[in-house]
């Protein structure tokens, strides 16, 4: 089985597996893993015995043709729970259902570190053992199990991010725009400041619509607001680089293994200016394939009333 490697994972998928099973070293991030896989919408199962697999597969609709996929974690130290695996494996396939094993591990150093940190004992310790006599036990009874994996991964030298980022790669049908969710929201600064945005913008230096008295009461869903706005030679210019940012930072935050994006842009009631612009923010995203959706936070407190 060669070892996981950046290059074999670049383009990702056609087609994920519809069950995955995650074993490996105790401290490799296990625990880790199943929370990546439950962001990518995977039903999730921790610590399952192999032969209840197949029929929580079936529990859940994996053989239905819905597009739901199955992540279960499983400890594999013993030689029966093995044989079991490979009993179930070839069941799986017998019926159609697609697997594939994923096996964590991480050097004697680092693992001896985690559990050292955490103050944590090692699962397989026996009165006596040092926390090396232990890792070296497991890493006698996972031998058949890491030869027959599918994809090796070692954890030694990731932070979270990057093993997120290589496990959505691997296991996500999405493309790379589409690993993000990317929220845009619109508000106005005399509401008060957004705290939970990741990228804020002040629109306050457009025309602001406010003073036409025809538009006063209208919003920037309103097209002749909109038009208005965006006819505008400053919002063409800021529009142009603004969208060349976004293009310039959205791979990066990828790259990161962000899950999601806050995106906020004010004005200063949240009504006009601040509202066209987010949803113009919210239409190039789209096109530019993210998963996108848009709100606006100070609308309903907008005067449009005649």
């Amino acid at each position: 089985m060669p070892e996981f490697n950046n290059a074999s994972m670049a383009g990702g998928k056609d087609r994920v597996p519809d069950i995955v099973i995650i074993t490996g070293m105790s401290g490799s991030g296990r625990t880790q893993a199943m929370h990546v896989f439950e962001d990518m919408g995977y039903f999730c199962i921790d610590n399952l015995p192999p032969r209840l697999i197949l029929q929580l597969a079936e529990l859940v609709g994996i053989n239905t043709g819905v597009g739901r996929h199955l992540a279960v974690t499983c400890d594999l130290r013993s030689q029966g729970l093995f044989d079991e695996l490979l009993d179930c494996i070839a069941e799986l396939e017998r019926r159609e259902m697609s697997c594939e094993v994923l096996f964590l591990e991480a050097s004697d150093e680092v693992l001896i570190r985690r559990y050292s940190e955490n103050r944590r004992r090692h699962p397989l310790a026996k009165r006596g053992d040092t926390t090396a006599d232990a890792i070296q036990r497991e890493r006698t009874q996972l031998k058949e199990i890491r030869e027959k994996a599918d994809m090796i991964i070692d954890t030694s030298r990731l932070r979270t991010n990057a093993l997120r980022n290589k496990l959505r790669r691997a296991f996500s049908e999405l493309a790379d725009q589409q690993l993000m969710e990317v929220h845009v929201f619109s508000f106005g600064f005399k509401h008060g400041m957004p705290v939970e945005a990741d990228i804020m913008i002040d629109v306050r230096f457009l025309p602001n619509p406010f003073y036409d008295p025809q538009m006063r009461t209208m919003t920037g869903l309103d097209q002749q607001v909109a038009d208005f706005v965006l006819e505008n030679p400053k919002t063409k210019d800021f529009l142009k680089a603004w969208f060349q940012l976004l293009d310039a930072v959205m791979p990066g935050y990828i790259a990161e293994g962000k899950p999601q994006l806050s995106i906020a842009i004010g004005c200063t009631g949240g009504q006009h200016r601040s509202v066209t612009i987010a949803e113009a923010t919210a239409r190039h995203l789209e096109r530019q394939q993210y998963r996108v959706s848009i709100s606006h936070r100070d609308l309903p407190r907008a005067n449009t009333s005649s």
